[in-house]
């Protein structure tokens, strides 16, 4: 577990704070349509107001190529002063430079500003130091509460952390513990429920998990590679059967490593993927030539199930069936009603995460009754994956 300066460890009484946000938010005619990441920045802001600090808030927002007013983060400022009580919220029209020099240097301790856009300038994605530097001219202190861009080594997030005292916002803080819990000084034994649709996204994940995990459920259309690799039918399934000794080769190294690997020993499947098609449910060795495996049948989940009552953690990374169209979202409902079962009775410590997973997760209605479900997306893979984030790295102290 890395160690690092919390929001705690910091004097900010009257300075100036950078925090690092990620409020790339869905945004539709000009209102932001899903708060979440906004909400889940509060406990930083408020543990900072709490301290008299001075508050600026700065995020990347889309893919501009340059100054574009249509990837404006004036969008956020409302949503964001709802979200901290309706305290107001000041706009500074750039991130450097005597616009933003000119809303930081009025603010008064307690108060806050959000920052434009970091992506209107190009330094940010390429970690440029001079533009790094001109945004630590605006700050005593850096926090980083972005956990979802840690794996981006840009300006505002590794270089920056460099170049003043740096630390962990709340939100981080709680990612890398809830992730340190579940992988690096885990209860065990720890089960890995792995979906999704291909494995070539994944492997490097697999490869990982399987020397981390006593078990390894896998579902979702990437277990049909699996299946396909052993010599089932997987009919007219996604499939990657170019990947077939790919997938041997991962089965044989959890082997000797000593981990119990899972697949699907049912499927339910049908001749199209649409809402209400008539389904089958099959035996592994019995999917028709012209159907389709759309999810794990009832005894797929019994065997998931079982794994997760005989282990003390499960990280969970991707549906186990087509869950968008129903009638195909059970498995990976009932899953998630019996990780939330056994958390909820204190046997499971559960982390889940990736963008699919939090959508079948608050389908499901369990999103607050896991131990710590991740909004991450593509930094939580890369740490299943046991890759160094810039971000993560950039904060350790010796």
């Amino acid at each position: 577990m890395p160690r690092f300066r919390t929001v705690d460890d910091l004097d900010v009484s009257g300075k100036r704070v950078l925090v690092r946000a990620d409020l790339n938010v869905p945004i539709k005619d000009g209102k932001v349509t899903d708060a979440t990441r906004i909400e889940r920045l509060v406990p930083t802001i408020e543990a900072l107001i709490a301290k008299g600090a001075k508050v600026i808030v700065m995020s990347h927002f889309g893919r501009p190529k340059g100054p574009d007013p249509s990837q404006s983060l004036r969008a956020v400022v409302e949503p964001l002063s709802r979200a901290i009580g309706g305290r107001p919220v000041q706009f500074a029209p750039d991130c450097i430079g005597p616009e933003a020099e000119r809303v930081v240097a009025a603010l008064k301790p307690g108060e806050v500003a959000l920052l434009e856009n970091l992506r209107f300038h190009k330094g940010e994605e390429t970690n440029d130091p001079g533009f790094a530097k001109a945004l630590a001219a605006l700050g005593d202190a850096y926090v980083d509460d972005a956990f979802s861009a840690a794996h981006r080594a840009h300006a505002s997030i590794e270089a920056l952390a460099h170049l003043l005292p740096a630390a962990a916002g709340k939100n981080m803080q709680a990612e890398l513990e809830a992730l340190g819990a579940a992988l690096e000084n885990p209860q065990r034994p720890v089960i890995a429920l792995i979906g999704g649709a291909k494995v070539s996204t994944k492997l490097d994940l697999l490869n990982n998990l399987t020397d981390k995990v006593e078990r390894l459920a896998i579902g979702g259309a990437m277990a049909n590679t699996f299946l396909f690799a052993q010599g089932q039918p997987v009919g007219r399934s996604l499939c990657e059967r170019e990947l077939a000794d790919t997938a041997r080769k991962i089965l044989d190294e959890a082997k000797a490593r000593g981990c119990e690997v899972i697949l699907p020993v049912d499927a339910v499947t049908a001749e199209k993927l649409e809402a209400g098609a008539v389904t089958r449910t099959v035996g592994i060795n019995a999917v028709p030539a012209t159907a389709m495996i759309l999810d794990v049948g009832p005894q797929s989940v019994a065997h998931i199930a079982a794994g997760f009552e005989a282990s003390r953690t499960l990280v969970w990374n991707g549906p186990v069936g087509a869950f968008e169209t129903p009638p195909f979202e059970r498995a990976t409902v009932a899953l998630a009603k019996k990780a939330a079962e056994l958390t909820h009775a204190g046997k499971l410590m559960s982390v889940a995460g990736g963008g699919d997973t939090v959508a079948a997760l608050a389908m499901a209605g369990v999103m607050d009754q896991l131990s710590y479900v991740s909004t991450a997306g593509g930094a939580f893979l890369e740490w299943l994956e046991g890759r160094e984030l810039p971000g993560v790295k950039a904060l350790e102290t010796a």
